[in-house]
């Protein structure tokens, strides 16, 4: 069945407005449970942003490839996987999408207590970080080299395991979603310590965004650069090592 762009493009909003609410919520609200066990919080948002994005993509990756995430937007565009004049329609539903879910999550924010609001104010709605002038000590105590390696690394693995397992002759395909979802889950809780786990652009832009309406979580607007080169460059890097490893990438495979 042939979808068309105003159909592909409201997907990846609905889809990336999802992810921003059902994950960054849970990375938000979970933060302001002040008894829960820093180990069971971190598996609690992998898990949320995890299975979040796997039901968006058993739900939307018919339509759109359920994407919800410039990086791989950029990377199945390079592949040749999708149309480039695709590409800006993606990326604006996926930013839309994003701070629309954030605005969400702030809206029920607003409605708690002054001191989990203080809370959310001061985690600048879940912002990823690393370490700087501006931003807070504690919670950003990763150099900037480290956390754009991670997030370049993670980004690469994340991406290039989408790149095979929905090629279309894949024997994994009607398993894509699950497979995405649990690789995701894996990737936050590597990342969810060291720098708040991004591996998508819009998942921290959005919150840094939303955010900067506070004068002290404007920190997170000013680091959110890197949250949107490495994983980009992570994708891209995805793309190359994939098309390497097409049939006859390096010939015929004869001897």
């Amino acid at each position: 069945m042939a979808w068309n762009a105003g159909q592909r493009y409201l997907a990846e909003f609905i889809g990336t407005f999802g992810l921003l609410l059902m994950g960054g919520g849970a990375a938000v609200f979970s933060a302001t449970f002040t008894s829960i066990d820093p180990n069971a919080r971190v598996v609690l948002v992998a898990s949320a942003i995890g299975l979040t994005v796997m039901g968006g993509a058993y739900v939307f990756g018919e339509i759109s490839g359920g994407h919800f995430n410039p990086a791989v937007t950029l990377s199945m565009a390079l592949s040749k996987r999708m149309p480039m004049r695709d590409v800006p329609g993606y990326l604006l539903a996926q930013v839309t999408g994003g701070i629309v879910g954030l605005a969400v999550v702030l809206g029920i924010a607003a409605g708690g207590s002054s001191a989990s609001y203080g809370m959310v104010q001061a985690g600048a709605l879940g912002s990823q970080c690393y370490a700087s002038d501006f931003a807070p000590s504690l919670a950003c105590s990763y150099s900037l080299g480290a956390v754009f390696l991670l997030e370049m690394v993670l980004t690469f693995l994340f991406v290039l395991l989408i790149q095979f397992v929905t090629r279309p002759e894949s024997p994994a395909k009607n398993l894509a979603p699950l497979a995405i979802g649990l690789m995701l889950v894996v990737t936050n809780l590597i990342a969810i310590n060291v720098d708040g786990a991004s591996i998508n652009p819009v998942r921290s832009f959005s919150p840094a965004l939303v955010s900067s309406i506070w004068t002290p979580a404007q920190w997170a607007i000013k680091e959110s650069w890197l949250f949107w080169v490495a994983p980009i460059v992570g994708g891209l890097l995805a793309s190359v090592v994939e098309r390497a490893f097409r049939p006859n990438s390096f010939g015929s495979g004869t001897t």
